[in-house]
């Protein structure tokens, strides 16, 4: 086995999964191919967070298994993890790791082709049993291994093809929204030791990132052992500033930006933080999911709207201008006219600088599922292009005032017009420029126009 490739679904800890993945194999001797030419191995990093990306999930598989028919096909990421009879039909060629600590020795053994196929590691497996499972001629297949527990997937070393860097501090929910998997998919909730942070972020700088997303199942949990407040020592947490300030110290790290967190973790202690140090960014992903108190507490929330829109302002007061983004969830079962009137008023007060509108469906596996009083699907869309609508127009509002600014903008990518996001996340478009300009460049540009695409701008002369 010489050659891999993998493919990718879900959020920012997948990716980051995949690119540890992708370094692992390399360390092993294989090496990443590109199409057209077909891979010995393919991995597929799957997401099940809901119904669609299950489906998109299954489909990548049918899809490796049509393109490289030779090829062994490995299953991992959340949706193997749950028993939900969605991978019921896959066939042979097809190894599903249900348990995430035995990836790597998976991938190993794979790899240096010592391994049987197809099989099935379930969640709750051991590490030295024998598995029996039927595989597509109905023959049944014995698969027995003691795994290398030992063998994990490496800290990076670099983000390839990125210019942001993801890197993964928190693992684990037990939250149960009644609207979520992912308890299920990533039950045990863990931590990354600071100084292990801080080593990885080392070398992501090294190899070049200019910036560091940090992000985690949940992160603002960081450092706890629940994701559930009450059950914190002192119901706050200061663990996540801490490490912010140890990270915003490193050489040559531009920037480092937060994934999402929730209202109850925007705190003195982490405001104070992004304004001792100007390489953190003044952007702040806060899932606000409803505007409803009713329905907040349907999906078991751990804030009401008036936690939700104290925090904003609270953080306001300590940040110029902050970009503030959010998820919406459309149409959750009992949601009213005025539930979702009051998820537009208070979308309508706070300014977002950008909303994520999704369309609810029930997942199986969670409470939300069993909900009685569904929205019909008619009343969701007709919701969601009224929040949708309402995005553009908070969008544009939020980047205006930036209008005759300077501001800072990393370079990400080149198709046909060079563009960036600032300092406050936004797509900043460049007019012609006599200057070469580079992926991965900092730069200053004046911000001059909102157009079609978003704000243009031109590059400032140094």
């Amino acid at each position: 086995m010489k050659t891999f490739s993998i493919n990718t679904l879900g959020c920012k800890v997948n990716q980051y999964e995949t690119q540890q993945i992708h370094e692992l194999l390399e360390q092993l001797g294989l090496h990443n191919c590109e199409p057209p030419k077909k891979p010995d191995l393919v991995v597929i990093n799957t997401c099940c967070v809901t119904h669609t990306a299950s489906a998109k999930s299954r489909q990548y598989i049918r899809k490796a298994q049509k393109l490289s028919p030779d090829a062994a096909v490995v299953v991992c990421g959340c949706l193997p993890t749950v028993q939900t009879n969605e991978l019921n039909n896959i066939s042979k060629n097809v190894h599903l790791v249900g348990d995430r600590k035995n990836l790597a020795e998976t991938l190993n053994q794979i790899a240096h082709g010592n391994a049987a196929a197809p099989y099935f590691q379930s969640p709750q497996s051991s590490l030295n049993i024998s598995t029996i499972i039927k595989a597509e001629n109905d023959s049944k297949i014995k698969f027995k291994k003691e795994l290398n527990n030992h063998l994990k997937l490496p800290p990076l070393t670099s983000f390839k093809s990125q210019t942001r860097a993801f890197l993964k501090v928190q693992d684990g929910c037990d939250g149960y929204c009644s609207y979520c998997i992912v308890p299920k998919t990533r039950p045990f909730v863990h931590n990354k030791p600071v100084k292990a942070v801080i080593r990885e972020a080392k070398s992501l700088v090294k190899a070049g990132h200019r910036e560091i997303v940090v992000t985690g199942v949940f992160l603002g949990a960081y450092g706890q052992e629940s994701v559930r407040r009450k059950n914190w020592p002192s119901r706050q947490n200061d663990k996540l500033a801490i490490l912010l300030d140890k990270m915003a110290k490193i050489p040559d790290l531009a920037r480092i930006r937060l994934s999402s967190l929730e209202p109850a973790d925007v705190t003195p202690e982490l405001l104070d933080i992004f304004c001792k140090h100007p390489n953190i960014m003044p952007h702040l992903h806060l899932s606000l999911q409803s505007g409803s108190d009713a329905i907040l507490k349907k999906m078991c929330r751990q804030y009401n709207s008036d936690v939700f829109r104290e925090k904003i302002e609270f953080a306001k007061l300590y940040l110029d201008r902050p970009a503030i983004t959010t998820d919406i969830i459309v149409g959750f079962p009992g949601e009213t006219d005025d539930d979702f009137e009051q998820t537009v008023g208070l979308a309508k007060d706070i300014g977002f600088a950008k909303m994520h509108v999704f369309s609810f469906s029930p997942r199986k596996g969670t409470a939300a599922a069993n909900m009685q009083s569904r929205v019909n699907i008619k009343t969701i869309k007709e919701r969601s292009k009224i929040l949708h609508r309402l995005n553009i127009e908070l969008s544009q509002k939020f980047q205006q005032q930036f209008i005759g600014e300077t501001a800072e903008i990393l370079l990400e990518k080149d198709d046909g017009q060079i563009c960036g996001r600032t300092e406050r996340y936004f797509l900043v478009y460049l007019e012609k420029t006599g200057k070469k300009l580079y992926k991965n460049d900092l730069i200053r540009t004046k911000l001059i126009r909102y157009g079609n695409h978003g704000m243009y701008g031109d590059v400032l002369q140094e």
